[in-house]
């Protein structure tokens, strides 16, 4: 497991509570393949989040590789994005994924040259 993806989800159980999550509550499991895939289960409960490192039932279901998952949580790459180019596969409860897209950073446009047109 990459250090990028670990850091996220134990910074994520840190948190305890996500006001921005207030209205949600469900299980998403997100299976990180590589070499073995690596299983980690966020419970949302009404905005209180729980993470365990492993797997289990859960209402969404999100599996990516571990390229692509450390983009999404470096805010490199964004998972509606990867979802809809195929390289992100959800199933179930996809209005979790809408919901839980808010814990991902988002793109630090400070750090990438614009072009004035």
């Amino acid at each position: 497991m990459s250090n990028l993806t670990e850091r996220f989800f134990d910074e994520l159980a840190e948190r305890g509570n996500e006001p921005c999550l207030a209205g949600v509550s469900g299980r998403v499991r997100f299976d990180i393949v590589g070499k073995r895939t690596e299983h980690w289960l966020v419970t949302i409960e009404r905005g209180d989040i729980t993470v365990t490192h492993e797997s289990g039932r859960a209402d969404c279901t999100v599996q990516a590789d571990r390229e692509l998952f450390d983009r999404l949580v470096s805010g490199d790459d964004n998972a509606m994005a990867a979802t809809l180019r195929g390289a992100l596969v959800c199933s179930g409860e996809v209005d979790l994924l809408l919901s839980i897209q808010k814990l991902f950073p988002g793109r630090d446009l400070g750090r990438h040259e614009h072009v004035a047109v």
